[in-house]
């Protein structure tokens, strides 16, 4: 996959994670992705991190919706290699302290089949 194609799908994504379009983001997804975050494991212990399949990624993400309204990704640097992109974003919310955020989206046949995000 081109580098151009897999930053077209890391702004597609923020542009719908940003919008709170959680059918629009869900549809870049594969229907068996994975997603991990710590995040995730510290709202969710019982999960470990990681979730599994489009019905686990509408809840997390609209519970995230739901409980941060003013949450919002800017896009620092992406860098496209093979079949991923490493996304380096700020995460900001009203009334919390700024955090810097990557993520790894792994993509199969214009899909996201696997995310991991890492922060401190």
């Amino acid at each position: 996959m081109t580098p151009e194609k897999l930053q077209s799908i890391a702004f597609k994504w923020f542009e719908s994670f940003n919008n709170k379009e959680l059918e629009k983001l869900l549809s870049l997804y594969d229907d068996d992705a994975e997603h991990f975050s710590p995040k995730l494991k510290l709202r969710h212990p019982e999960t470990n991190g990681l979730v599994k399949g489009k019905q686990a990624l509408r809840e997390w993400w609209q519970d995230a919706f739901n409980r941060l309204p003013s949450l919002n990704y800017k896009v620092t640097s992406l860098t496209a290699n093979g079949d991923r992109i490493f996304m380096e974003y700020t995460r900001t919310v009203e009334g919390e302290e700024e955090m810097f955020i990557a993520e790894v989206l792994n993509i199969r046949e214009d899909k996201i089949v696997a995310s991991r995000v890492y922060h401190g």
